[in-house]
């Protein structure tokens, strides 16, 4: 089984998450983002997640982090704990 790694940011409204991506557009780092904002634990750690496969994360946030490119950036992904920007590290 194939496991990847990838770093999250975690906030509750979606305007929010619209305002870290124009942030994430203007050049801010998704780790100082995450740290600055993310009401995850993970976010002290720049959002880390570390590795996880599949059946390991809620459903729409696994497809989310599987489809991206190592180094990109999902869009906005809505789960039931908020809404996520995510970042597959590898």
């Amino acid at each position: 089984m194939s496991k990847i790694s990838a770093s999250h940011i975690l906030v509750d409204q979606e305007f929010e998450v619209k305002d870290l991506e124009k942030k994430l557009g203007e050049g801010v780092s998704f780790e100082k983002l995450a740290k600055d904002f993310s009401k995850c634990p993970s976010g002290k750690s720049g959002g880390a997640l570390g590795e996880f496969g599949r059946g390991m994360m809620v459903k729409s946030f696994e497809d989310a982090a599987f489809a991206l490119e190592p180094g990109k950036v999902s869009g906005p992904v809505k789960t039931q704990f908020g809404f996520h920007l995510i970042k597959r590290t590898k």
